[in-house]
């Protein structure tokens, strides 16, 4: 059983390196550049794929696939 979830990208500051995911399940959950494939470009209501992580604030998106 797979632990992936999908959803879209609510916003994403490509400067600060961070953004929100907005879940299929209406969680809004933390996005942070490292954990974005290099070379791959976000934005707002992109479809992502991605894996729920923990950070020292809570919950963070890991592994995170931009879907086509």
């Amino acid at each position: 059983m797979s632990n992936m979830k999908t959803g879209k990208v609510k916003w994403y500051n490509q400067k600060k390196h961070f953004g929100f995911i907005t879940g299929d399940d209406g969680q809004d959950i933390f996005l942070h550049s490292s954990d974005v494939p290099p070379g791959t470009e976000l934005n707002q209501g992109d479809r992502v794929e991605y894996e729920i992580g923990t950070a020292p604030k809570g919950q963070k998106a890991i592994n995170v696939k931009k879907l086509t």
